[in-house]
């Protein structure tokens, strides 16, 4: 039996799964705008029993395919398209059970947004910068994209106020190995 709590051999997140509505055009806004790495693709997966009691879906439930992306020095993400009778297409809010975003990070915070400004992307409100508190140091601001899954774009090139009361640092994609 193992003194630390938690499951054995556990060492990160893997990979991110979201469906989207259009995986070309997820996938084109994911490689071309934000700059993740296409890898390969599965699919598509008929409509079964296994894949109804597997994923916990409607039987009738294709998944069209999916497709692997690298985004830089982070989790993988894993993007389906499925077409399902009792699908829902509303994406939901992050007040939602469910809800959700994806954090970016970037070392120069002034020139990603710019840089979505160039793409035409949609900024939700004014960057929020963070003098004090644990995240003191930390500057973010929620964009989407096109089909309005919530995305954040966020920098702390010189960390975050909570640093200095821990030994130990949440995960960071500029330091991998700390």
């Amino acid at each position: 039996m193992s003194n630390t709590a938690g499951m054995p051999g556990l060492r990160g997140i893997d990979h991110i799964g979201i469906t989207v509505p259009n995986l070309e055009q997820a996938i084109d806004f994911f490689v071309d705008v934000v700059g993740c790495e296409p890898f390969y693709e599965l699919g598509p997966f008929e409509a079964s029993e296994w894949l109804s009691k597997t994923l916990d879906v409607h039987p009738d439930t294709v998944m069209k395919k999916l497709r692997f992306l690298r985004c830089k020095n982070g989790t993988n993400l894993e993007l389906f398209e499925y077409s399902s009778p009792d699908q829902k297409t509303q994406v939901p809010k992050n007040s939602d059970i469910g809800g959700h975003h994806l954090a970016f990070y970037v070392d120069d915070f002034d020139q990603a947004l710019a840089y979505l400004a160039c793409h035409d992307i949609e900024v939700m409100g004014e960057p929020v910068v963070r003098t004090a508190g644990p995240s003191g140091g930390q500057t973010w601001v929620y964009f989407k994209a096109p089909w309005g899954l919530q995305l954040e774009l966020v920098s702390f090139p010189k960390g975050k106020l909570y640093e200095q009361d821990y030994d130990q640092k949440l995960w960071h994609p500029a330091y991998p190995d700390q």
